[in-house]
């Protein structure tokens, strides 16, 4: 039996997943609900945290969606996975757009009260792509339940984030209209047409056609 471990991006949680299908009856399942991080944690360490809470072993499958796909490399580069599948996310520093170094320059995240992000939904939603009123609904819930410790403290792990190391065994699906991440500075990834940074909700059964074809092994 396999377990296939899906991790969810900044500001979301499991309910990110809902339309994505990964995997067989004979396939364990799991979603990983974010813990508290140290303030001195790095993606690395929460990495760790992640293996230790969820018992991420070799030769496990793991799924991430934006900030999750970025902890599901630092998995990888911890312990060998038989396949690391990235959703709209990076792989490399390397892939990262020019406001990272920007706000690492100008920590505008700093001077944000933690409590603040997590209702910041209704402005940050049109960078991510258009939303049916169901999905934006679900969107804002999610921000709205994520820890602002959490939140805050991510934004600043991400941004600090410096990977350089492409794990073995790893796939990357982007789409070409995603504002958050560049598919141009994408190293061989599978790009969607028309695919948005939150094409898990509006694209999700031709992820999940992808998914189906990298899983069959």
């Amino acid at each position: 039996m396999r377990r296939i471990f899906f991790i969810p991006g900044l500001g979301a949680d499991k309910r990110i997943y809902r339309h994505i299908k990964a995997g067989t009856d004979a396939d364990e399942l799991v979603y990983i609900d974010w813990i508290e991080p140290e303030r001195i944690d790095t993606l690395t360490s929460y990495a760790q945290k992640l293996i230790q809470q969820y018992n991420i072993t070799q030769n496990s499958i793991v799924i991430g969606n934006s900030l999750g796909g970025m902890l599901a490399v630092e998995i990888a580069n911890q312990i060998r996975l038989d396949k690391v599948i990235l959703l709209s996310s990076i792989k490399t520093i390397d892939e990262a757009p020019f406001y990272f170094k920007l706000f690492r320059t100008l920590p505008v995240h700093k001077l944000i009260p933690g409590k603040l992000f997590s209702k910041m939904g209704a402005l940050i939603s049109p960078i991510f792509g258009k939303m049916y009123s169901v999905d934006a609904f679900l969107f804002n819930s999610m921000l709205q339940n994520t820890s602002p410790v959490f939140l805050k403290w991510a934004m600043g792990a991400a941004l600090h984030w410096q990977n350089k190391t492409i794990p073995a065994n790893l796939y990357h699906i982007t789409g070409d209209k995603d504002h958050v991440f560049n598919y141009r500075k994408i190293k061989s990834p599978t790009v969607i047409p028309g695919g948005t940074h939150i094409m898990i909700f509006d694209r999700a059964e031709e992820i999940n056609v992808i998914l189906a074809d990298i899983l069959k092994d």
